[in-house]
């Protein structure tokens, strides 16, 4: 039976669809022979992986660490009586790195991209009812040049870089739709307006022409209701938010109180519902206005947590659905109102829970290591990828493109490096102006929103000088690199101590922990540490905001506030009380 069974998107709900998650056949293709051999046509492999498990994954039932570059999968379904009678879309959630897919042997085409999802239509394909067999190729080389994050680029993990992913990694489903649907749909929140726009693209002109109707409620009560014509595949209303007497206000949504819309999306044709898709928007508004980021026009001080989204047995897959809510819930518990999502784009349902329970995120581009045109277009691709997806959640506040100047290491000074960051910093404000960018998070920052420091030193006894003085510290280099990038000022932004702590125990090490400054003996000797460095960074004159190293242990990176297996190494409820004590 398989593990994931769960809708994998629940903010955008259907009532007819499939899990294609479970076991299917598997074979490693060493010698890059199955296309050749047209393995598609009959796939009959060897070993049985259990999706969306990755194969080096332990719940995957293979477990091997060995790299691979070329793996293929395949299995058979049978269509409900309901998805029959509707049009019928293949989703993955996403598979690294390259996919190719075929179904009863007929190329359905290809995708590109670890982090991202990506659908066919196959109602043509499955008219006829009967078993179908699902086959796919995925090939993931260690090139540098793919956007890879925290996965080792070399056969093994190394430093701080951990046992790659190959192949499906997130859910495989079926959803059935109408004749005409929305194939996709962005909602933009406008605050000070009271209104929200809904922009939703048909997936084809219906002959009989049809209206696009946007019903919003809230905790059941109706709100308002807008209904357009469709003249054309785009489709886009402004709809205000005017409340019966039972609603007071506009519900904003906020951290400690995420108030949500819900929302219905309906096609309608020749006055019969054709499809209907229902989801949620939060009305959030983020900004930064002179040295502060805004909430809802109200100041933001940012208490947020490093989380690299690992689990010991599945990788980069979580284990449940529900293990994706308690990191949330866990967050929240321990006193910090964000999380900062490092080198992942997440699971979606990690972002829905994140939206209901109210945790602000910072979502952050998987970096490549080699600067080159490839690596260019790679990034470029992949940051489009994600904000297309994750535009809807109102939990997202910041996008990061770059990291501690991964895959541009002379962007100090080098034009070359500069410039991709600035482009991927216009491309965020192409794409999404509701939203703030975070340009080479940590130090050598072009382009940026917000002014961003990482500095892992034994706090507060050698605390540097520069931080004494208000943006001093964006003129040094407080870690060993320039908070700067030559040519740009960062003078009067917002400050964020987006990375520091770090601490491991003396028990958990083997080896390299990457543990900063010596490892602490027991609880109290942390609880000791940890109060004493938050503290530290909450007296930062300038910042508005901290990051705390890290939310569990990665692997070889024992210095989390949880183990692995999200057990915890002190009291939650001493940590919450330092992280939610005043300055």
């Amino acid at each position: 039976m398989a593990i994931r069974t769960e809708f994998p998107r629940p903010d955008r709900l259907r009532p007819h669809w499939l899990t294609l998650n479970g076991q299917w056949q598997f074979a490693f293709d060493q010698n890059n022979q199955g296309l050749r051999d047209r393995w598609y046509e009959k796939p009959d492999f060897p070993l049985r992986i259990e999706v969306p498990f990755p194969y080096q994954s332990q719940l995957s039932g293979i477990n091997s660490q060995e790299h691979q570059d070329v793996v293929w999968y395949s299995r058979a379904f049978t269509l409900t009586p309901d998805l029959m009678s509707c049009r019928r879309l293949l989703h993955f959630g996403a598979v690294d790195y390259k996919a190719d897919v075929w179904l009863d042997g007929q190329h359905l085409g290809g995708h590109e991209g670890g982090y991202s999802d990506f659908t066919f239509d196959i109602t043509d394909l499955t008219a006829a009812g009967g078993e179908h067999v699902l086959t796919l190729r995925c090939e993931d080389r260690l090139d540098t040049h793919q956007p890879r994050g925290k996965q080792s680029y070399r056969p093994e993990p190394f430093a701080c870089w951990y046992t790659p992913v190959t192949g499906i990694w997130q859910s495989v489903w079926l959803e059935g739709v109408g004749e005409y649907y929305p194939q996709d749909f962005r909602l933009t929140p406008d605050v000070d307006n009271g209104m929200v726009k809904a922009e939703v693209t048909l997936n084809e002109i219906p002959a009989q022409g049809a209206l696009v109707r946007l019903t919003v409620s809230f905790q059941g009560g109706f709100v308002a209701q807008q209904t357009v014509e469709a003249r054309d595949r785009f489709v886009q209303a402004g709809v205000y938010l005017g409340h019966n007497e039972e609603i007071s206000g506009l519900q904003l949504w906020w951290p400690q109180s995420p108030n949500l819309y819900d929302l219905a999306i309906e096609i309608v044709v020749e006055g019969e519902v054709a499809d209907r898709v229902d989801t949620y928007f939060g009305m959030r508004k983020i900004e930064v206005v002179g040295s502060r980021v805004l909430l809802n026009n109200s100041p933001l001080y940012q208490r947020l947590v490093l989380d690299q989204g690992y689990w010991p047995d599945g990788l980069l897959t979580a284990p449940s659905a529900e293990a994706l809510r308690r990191d949330v819930e866990l967050t929240l518990q321990m006193g910090y109102n964000g999380a900062r999502k490092h080198q992942k784009f997440e699971d979606p349902i990690y972002l829905y829970w994140a939206d209901k329970l109210g945790l602000l995120v910072w979502s952050e581009l998987p970096s490549a290591y080699w600067l080159r045109d490839s690596e260019k277009r790679s990034l470029i691709r992949d940051l489009s990828q994600a904000i297309r997806r994750d535009y809807n959640h109102p939990s997202i506040i910041v996008w990061t493109p770059l990291n501690e100047s991964w895959g541009v290491p002379a962007i100090q000074s080098q034009k070359e490096a500069q410039r991709l960051n600035d482009c991927l910093y216009h491309l965020v404000y192409t794409l999404d102006g509701t939203r703030l960018v975070s340009g080479n998070d940590g130090w050598e920052q072009a382009m940026t929103d917000l002014a961003t420091v990482h500095d892992y030193t034994a706090w507060p006894q050698d605390l540097s000088p520069d931080y004494r003085q208000p943006g001093a510290v964006l003129e040094a280099g407080p870690s060993g690199k320039m908070v700067t990038a030559r040519g740009y000022c960062h003078q009067g932004k917002p400050m964020i101590f987006s990375e520091f702590g770090g601490i491991a125990m003396a028990k958990d090490q083997e080896g390299e922990n990457w543990g900063y400054n010596g490892a602490v003996a027991d609880e109290k000797a942390f609880l000791d540490r940890f109060g004493a460095i938050t503290q530290g960074a909450k007296e930062l004159p300038g910042f508005w905001g901290y990051c705390y190293t890290q939310l569990t242990d990665v692997f070889q990176e024992v210095n989390g506030l949880l183990d692995m297996d999200r057990n915890p190494k002190a009291d939650l409820e001493e940590i919450r009380k330092i992280n939610l004590g005043s300055c």
